[in-house]
């Protein structure tokens, strides 16, 4: 059974989780209120890109400090040789950054005498890749103890850099700051977005410190379904959590993946399909041989990868457009002038051309899905007449050749034609609004609190969105089985705690950074791009236009003038497009492809370990052995993590939904199924199996429930009609009603059941 906090720490808790929820729900809750400007800062976004996350970091490091002050030292702890131990580690830690730098600057010398791109891209990622296979093969294991949660040794702060580069994903590196691009503080009415993330990402650890961490490692367990096991007894406990961590984990992995092949092949130009596999080959190495303690010091030379790659473009284009590198602290001025030239946008007559145009094509095939048939008939005819036409007149080659691609791309058939002619109504509807259908930056929520009754119902279910993502991905933070399972590897509860904080500080070097890279963005693009004549735009827009999902840009309403409405962007792009965008060296840009790969590649690692450890360890062995057992046990967790990685490479070759909605989804999957039965059961004594076991149930059930129904194929083939969101709440965010399910259900199945012994059938 676990202790909960002594009474004198209840005090400690409930001041620091109040002081939680103010500077997270509070502060968003009035964000339309805390619109006044105060050294250049819109007081309620400040606070919710970089005020609430520092008081977040304050509350980790006052619960660690206060917590391992009052228990003092752990009993049987060797300090004087763990000192030595830190000691050594630093020296080699310090090596390896001053390596990386000489590298990295001895890559710059050779660009700029001449090294071809090919060249320095081709060299930098081998040399990365070949140390994360040096450290695998160097970190092979077998034993149990190491392969699972590596000995149980690894110091706080290192295991803080682990986790970081375990948690700071391709969702984080690649896509949020092109999210908040796009979405700005909150995302648009029908998406909350935005800065719902860096407050949901953040403060779900203090849920980690406060409620969970430092309980688990006390237990001494290897993976996170061995908690429902030892807490709860029998069978089922273990069965379905491992099912909940292999489902949540896999959804999550397959996002990863897919960032693994967008940047492989970005950076070494080979297809989409076979970076995926380049880039798996790097991930199988670390994890498949060594497990956790390999995996630990790659991730731990990955994350200084990830941030030197994050924060020198942000610090670049903070120094070029407002002469200060430090770009966290100044970005603010920045948001004063978009502000401005979002309405000078707004009014311009060129701007509403492209709105009018791209209305008239969306107007246009409503019309055509009208009369599906007779429009598929019409539009072949029409093209055939014109190629005959041609021939007669012996038009030029160029034309003709044009039509006949477009006759080529007329849909099949009719139900082929519904579906491609109805998503590119919405589409050109989705860009036929001011911004191209971006809202204003600094703005929190969509329509008006104070307008007519439609804007202040826009701004309701706006605010509420925004509210519910955060508070799933809170909530997932605390139930994702590969963040808790790092918290195994510290040699004590205490360095736990520590290691926590450690983990915040190291992320949020990146999530401040983030919504400064957005803004800073967002005004080159339309300080320097938009306007700007087609033929003189800069040759970044061509090469990263080869891809239309990333970056299309076309001239809608002919006059040879790029608007702003005429550039879509992709929020994979933003980050690896910035070297570029700020004019840096290449080998800049080498460095955030690789960056971002090391992100990709730190999370996948962690995820198929989990994914091949619940497998092997909680649903094939089901807990402890003799010594041989143990030894099986890995090969079957390695034969698992094998076969699992090659299954989620193929789900992520055929380009899913978006890593951020898959990344979400994964949060609120872990958030409904592990964290209401896992706090009670750690807090209330009064948590049954029976009570486990339902709470599970009910929470995964009703969160995969409400994904799937609202899903438009699903919602077709059952044939229901219009929309099938609770409260207007988006099926990204469906943790919430799980969360409230598992955890309704979990208290009243308790109260009508007994305990039983843990251990029992």
């Amino acid at each position: 059974m676990i202790s909960p906090p002594s009474p004198r720490r209840w005090g400690l808790h409930a001041g620091l989780l109040a002081l939680w929820f103010v500077a997270s729900f509070g502060v968003v809750f009035f964000a339309h209120d805390l619109q006044f400007v105060v050294a250049n800062w819109p007081v309620g976004f400040w606070f919710a890109a970089q005020g609430s996350v520092l008081i977040f970091i304050c509350i980790v490091v006052v619960f660690a400090w206060r917590a391992n002050r009052q228990e003092g030292p752990e009993p049987g702890f060797d300090g004087k040789s763990y000192a030595r131990y830190k000691r050594t580690l630093d020296r080699r830690f310090a090596v390896y950054v001053i390596c990386l730098v000489l590298f990295l600057l001895a890559l710059a010398v050779a660009e700029r005498i001449g090294l071809s791109k090919v060249w320095v891209a081709g060299i930098f990622l081998s040399a990365t890749l070949v140390l994360y296979a040096v450290i695998g093969v160097y970190g092979r294991t077998a034993e149990a103890s190491e392969y699972y949660v590596a000995g149980r040794r690894i110091p706080a702060i290192y295991n803080g850099m682990a986790t970081a580069a375990d948690w700071m994903s391709a969702a984080s590196f690649i896509s949020m700051a092109g999210g908040l691009y796009l979405q700005g503080y909150s995302g648009t009415g029908a998406q909350a977005g935005g800065l719902a993330y860096v407050l949901g990402w953040t403060g779900g650890f203090c849920l980690v410190a406060l409620l969970v961490a430092p309980y688990l490692r006390r237990m001494r367990l290897y993976t996170v379904p061995d908690y429902f096991a030892v807490r709860f007894g029998g069978r089922w406990p273990r069965m379905i959590a491992a099912f909940a961590a292999v489902l949540c984990s896999f959804t999550y992995v397959v996002a990863q993946i897919y960032g693994v092949g967008l940047i492989t092949s970005r950076l070494t130009g080979v297809h989409f399909e076979i970076g995926i596999l380049l880039g798996l080959g790097g991930v199988l190495v670390c994890s498949f041989l060594g497990g956790m303690r390999a995996v630990t010091w790659t991730q731990v030379t990955q994350y200084v990868v990830i941030i030197m790659a994050f924060l020198i473009p942000v610090s670049w284009l903070a120094y070029k457009q407002v002469d200060n590198p430090f770009a966290p602290l100044v970005y603010g001025q920045q948001l004063q002038k978009i502000a401005a030239m979002e309405q000078q946008l707004r009014d311009s007559p060129q701007e509403q051309q492209v709105i009018e145009e791209y209305a008239r094509r969306a107007r246009a095939f409503e019309k055509k899905l009208q009369d599906v048939d007779g429009s598929l008939q019409f539009e072949r005819q029409e093209l055939r007449r014109q190629l005959r036409a041609l021939g007669d007149m012996k038009a030029d080659d160029e034309r003709a050749v044009a039509l006949r691609r477009e006759l080529a791309a007329v849909p099949k058939d009719a139900p082929s034609a519904r579906e491609s002619w109805t998503r590119a109504a919405a589409e050109n509807w989705s860009r036929a609004k001011p911004l191209g259908g971006m809202p204003n930056h600094a703005t929190p929520f969509a329509g008006d609190p104070s307008g007519t009754a439609e804007q202040k119902d826009a701004f309701g279910t706006s605010r509420l969105n925004f509210l519910a993502l955060m508070f799933c991905l809170m909530v997932g933070t605390v139930g994702l089985p590969h963040l808790l399972t790092r918290y195994y590897t510290t040699p004590t509860v205490a360095e736990a705690r520590s290691s926590v904080a450690w983990s915040l500080v190291f992320i949020a070097l990146l999530y401040l950074s983030a919504p400064a890279l957005a803004v800073l963005v967002k005004y080159e693009v339309m300080a320097h791009l938009v306007g700007q004549p087609f033929d003189s735009l800069p040759a970044w827009v061509a090469q990263w236009a080869r891809d239309p999902s990333l970056l299309t840009v076309s001239d809608v309403n002919g006059d040879h003038i790029l608007q702003f409405a005429e550039l879509k962007i992709s929020p994979d792009l933003v980050m690896l497009a910035t070297p570029e965008i700020g004019g840096l060296p290449y080998v800049v840009s080498v460095l955030v492809a690789a960056g971002g790969l090391a992100a990709a590649l730190s999370t996948a690692d962690g995820l198929l370990l989990t994914i091949g450890n619940a497998l092997a360890h909680d649903v094939y062995f089901e807990g402890d052995g003799d010594k041989a057992q143990a030894m099986r046990r890995v090969m079957w967790s390695k034969f698992a993590l094998l076969v699992v990685a090659l299954v989620a490479a193929y789900a992520a070759a055929q380009r899913p939904a978006g890593i951020l909605y898959l990344v979400s989804a994964s949060f609120s999957l872990a958030g409904a199924a592990f964290v209401p039965v896992m706090v009670l059961g750690i807090f209330w004594k009064g948590t049954t199996r029976a009570g486990a076991v339902a709470g599970m149930l009910a929470g995964l059930g009703v969160t995969v429930y409400y994904m799937g129904i609202n899903l438009p194929a699903v919602r077709g083939i059952l044939g229901l009609a219009g929309e099938g969101l609770w409260w207007g709440i988006q099926p990204v965010s469906a943790g919430v009603f799980g969360v409230v399910a598992g955890l309704t259900t979990t208290v009243l199945v308790s109260l009508v059941t007994r305990p039983e012994p843990a251990g029992t059938a």
